[in-house]
């Protein structure tokens, strides 16, 4: 499926940004609220290959496999979007203080 490899490396590329942008920045909210971004780009990457791989082999360990990779793919992106909406006032805050 070449739009599930298209949306993979996109992820990839989206996590990789991310986590460079995390790593670069000196404030500690934004550091988290970031971080969160990509642990969601992180999950969409292991959820979408275990998807992939669904389409690409057919027997039962691969499901198993895949069924685990799409369970944890999901997990992170549900607790970075959670970490996400819980640091963003501060990350916020933090920017203000900063600028002010």
């Amino acid at each position: 499926m070449p739009i599930l490899v298209t949306l993979i490396v996109l992820s990839l590329g989206v996590y990789l940004f991310y986590k460079i942008k995390s790593i670069r920045t000196k404030m500690p909210m934004e550091k988290k609220w970031i971080s969160g971004k990509s642990s969601i780009a992180l999950g969409a990457f292991v959820a979408l290959f275990g998807m992939n791989q669904l389409f690409l082999f057919h027997s039962t360990t691969t499901y198993i496999i895949a069924a685990v990779f799409i369970s944890v793919g999901l997990f992170s992106v549900y607790g970075g979007y959670k970490m996400y909406k819980y640091y963003l006032p501060y990350a916020i805050e933090e920017s203000a203080n900063q600028k002010g």
